[in-house]
């Protein structure tokens, strides 16, 4: 089984597309280029971390998760009421999670930090939020998909191993 980390899809959301400058005619679009993307990377048996801001409308975020490959898990997002957080095909959904993965100590949140937990024993931050446009700390990474060519990234690839 591998681990993914993703954020900041905006499935559905015509207004990242112009915000964000993603270069997609519509968002159906990009829309089938995400879920594409996921499921090229993402095994039926994987888990992805998703840390927040998931779809435009949260009435579609049911049919959407049946969509993807993996396991799904949720870290609230700034752009995700209630609803999302409720949609079924969640494995578990939070604010802020911490974890051990391959070793390492992770810090997950929708936000990016000035500090965290461990900061200075090495544990690392993931976060979505920015859209790539912070600059990053040591041992900080944006999942977004605005980085990371539309698709969920795995640790060792934003380690650089």
């Amino acid at each position: 089984m591998a681990v993914f980390f993703t954020a900041d899809t905006h499935f559905g959301d015509h207004r990242t597309i112009n915000i964000w400058k993603r270069d997609f005619a519509d968002t159906a679009q990009m829309d089938a280029l995400m879920i594409a993307r996921w499921n090229a990377a993402v095994a039926i048996g994987d888990e992805v971390w998703h840390l927040g801001d998931v779809a435009r409308k949260a009435s579609d975020v049911p049919a959407l998760l049946d969509q993807l490959n993996g396991t799904k898990h949720l870290i609230r997002g700034n752009n995700d009421p209630d609803a999302v957080l409720k949609a079924g095909g969640w494995a578990s959904v939070g604010d802020y999670r911490e974890l051990e993965l391959d070793g390492r100590r992770l810090v997950l949140c929708h936000y990016p930090f000035r500090s965290w937990n461990g900061q200075h024993k090495g544990a690392i931050n993931l976060h979505g939020h920015s859209h790539g446009r912070l600059k990053q700390m040591p041992r900080q990474f944006d999942v977004g998909v605005d980085v990371h060519g539309f698709a969920p990234v795995q640790l060792t690839a934003l380690l650089g191993s």
